[in-house]
């Protein structure tokens, strides 16, 4: 919720204020209904009311790690500072090939744009122990091309990644390339990628992904797929198949345990012990879910 002149505004996300220059006042709670009148107008009082008083509230994890925008706050807390840390918690656990003085030839890219700062963050730990690692602008994004892992056809996505990306051979030829990437849904998206960054001839390439395997689908409103649809499923969540299918030197996902190291906890602004829903990485639902067929449910 934030207050623009004597108006109120609601939005999923604090960066849609930094347009209007509305100011933020505070997050909404869960099952909570805000009511606005000419009398609130008036006395500034806010008229809040719950549907029902949840016993504990769980935030989605993955807005973190990628559908929130970077400039946002959410959950009381900045996108930005948690990739970073997620970024820098993934260097830690799944570190980048060493290089050294004589052979300068690591680079870290991201995949633009959900993935730029916890490269950020990868790169600047990193370089901590490994110096001779350098972040580059590898990939380039069109941003007239639509998210790709929720396409409905497996034709139609490729074609829109190959339209989304386009490399800069220059910094990419001949290197040890390192591709930080938020997640890896479906692989499609991942698997066209690499074809591309391989077309730059590269020496090596290695995936470093800011997030556990996906192996659940999601029942709470955002559209992952069927879990036989999940590249982790297909191939038994096992680690070596993953890399032969993208065709890559290595890959390498930060754990769950390191994901919530990543996140706040503690207590938010609404006195509320902060918890998180993880069941795309764990297939722990907060609520019982009934296992359905996603294409019969949405047919």
């Amino acid at each position: 919720m934030a207050k623009m002149g004597e108006s109120y505004v609601f939005a999923s996300e604090t960066c849609a204020y930094d347009i209007i220059n509305a100011e933020y006042v505070r997050d909404l709670k869960a099952g909570e209904i805000i009511q606005i009148d000419e009398e609130v107008i008036r006395t500034g009082e806010i008229k809040s009311f719950f549907i029902d008083k949840m016993p504990e509230t769980k935030h989605c994890i993955f807005e973190y790690i990628y559908f929130s925008r970077p400039d946002s706050t959410i959950f009381g807390n900045t996108v930005d500072k948690v990739r970073r840390k997620l970024g820098k918690n993934l260097s830690i656990e799944k570190p980048a090939p060493k290089a050294n003085i004589e052979d300068k030839k690591v680079v870290v890219i991201s995949v633009p744009d959900s993935s730029n700062t916890a490269a950020l963050g990868y790169v600047t730990e990193t370089i901590k122990s490994n110096p001779y690692v350098k972040l580059e602008l590898g990939l380039i994004r069109s941003h007239y091309i639509g998210r790709t892992f929720i396409q409905p056809g497996q034709d139609n996505r490729e074609i829109k990644v190959k339209a989304k990306f386009n490399t800069v051979k220059s910094v990419l030829k001949d290197r040890i390339v390192v591709i930080v990437d938020d997640s890896i849904v479906r692989g499609t998206t991942m698997k066209q990628l690499v074809k591309l960054v391989k077309e730059a001839s590269p020496k090596e390439i290695h995936l470093r992904i800011t997030s556990p395997p996906i192996i659940s689908p999601c029942y709470y409103g955002m559209d992952f797929p069927s879990k036989e649809e999940l590249i982790a499923n297909q191939c038994g969540q096992d680690m070596e198949k993953i890399r032969e299918y993208l065709d890559v030197n290595s890959v390498e996902y930060l754990s769950v345990e390191k994901t919530h190291e990543s996140v706040p906890q503690g207590i938010n602004a609404n006195g509320e012990k902060i918890s998180y829903c993880d069941a795309c990485f764990t297939g722990n639902y907060p609520i019982p879910i009934e296992e359905i067929d996603k294409n019969e449910f949405e047919g």
